[in-house]
């Protein structure tokens, strides 16, 4: 990692593909100024009953049950549509063992990706979907990288040509392959699904070993989902929003 890309003030407490969220916000963003001076992590509530054991990629969990009324309180303080927080938090409570993501760090990946699902007037459904499809621009090797689309990813986005980054976490076909989770439990592994997509993200940021409760672990961590710095700054500034609106 270079020095450019250290975050050494970070914490992983604070908080918490390339998005439309993401290109819609890159106006002049300037890189935030860390200074962190207490652990400002928001831990969801874990149920009493609630076993924190070692889940494998692509394996459903099942709907955790994370207090509703710690949901709708948190939603509201937070900014974010209750859905989206039922979702970040149940993928929180599945995170394998030994990795401490944190569902705010999955809420400002959710906000820069497409803003919860609801990027461009969308709703987000109380099942995890918007109102209409999210779909990235097509992957043609123009502004992006060239990802041809095979007949299995045409099925997510309709695209013979081209692949596309699919739902409201903005993954791309091939990464779903590998990282794609049934978070809820209903028997598909959807990435139109923010529960599906938080969980998924959560076995993405596990995967390489990053420590997330360290500032460099948790830079790495992000930088991997999308590589650019930029895009780090910007789930940082969100997340920790999304912190300081919640903790306490």
């Amino acid at each position: 990692m270079s020095p450019a890309r250290t975050i050494a003030s970070l914490s992983t407490g604070l908080v918490v593909v390339a998005g439309l969220g993401y290109l819609a916000s890159q106006t002049v963003l300037s890189a935030p100024s860390y200074v962190v001076s207490d652990r400002q992590y928001v831990q969801a509530p874990v149920p009493a009953a609630q076993a924190h054991g070692e889940v494998q990629p692509g394996k459903p969990v099942g709907p955790q049950r994370v207090d509703p009324q710690w949901v709708a309180d948190t939603a509201a303080r937070a900014g974010i549509p209750a859905t989206a927080v039922r979702s970040y938090a149940n993928a929180q409570l599945a995170e394998p063992r030994g990795c401490d993501v944190g569902w705010t760090t999955l809420a400002g990946i959710g906000w820069v990706e497409s803003q919860h699902g609801t990027i461009g007037g969308r709703t987000l459904g109380d099942d995890g979907h918007s109102s209409t499809p999210i779909l990235g621009p097509a992957l043609d090797g123009h502004r992006y990288a060239a990802i041809p689309a095979t007949p299995e990813t045409t099925a997510w986005h309709g695209d013979p040509h081209w692949d596309h980054a699919v739902g409201p976490l903005q993954f791309i076909p091939s990464t779903w392959e590998t990282w794609g989770a049934d978070g809820d439990g209903d028997g598909a592994a959807d990435p139109n699904d923010l529960d599906d997509a938080a969980y998924a993200a959560v076995l993405y940021l596990c995967a390489d070993g990053h420590d997330l409760t360290t500032g460099s672990g948790w830079a790495d961590a992000v930088f991997s989902y999308n590589h650019a710095q930029s895009y780090v700054d910007s789930v940082y500034t969100a997340a920790k929003a999304y912190a300081d609106r919640t903790a306490g």
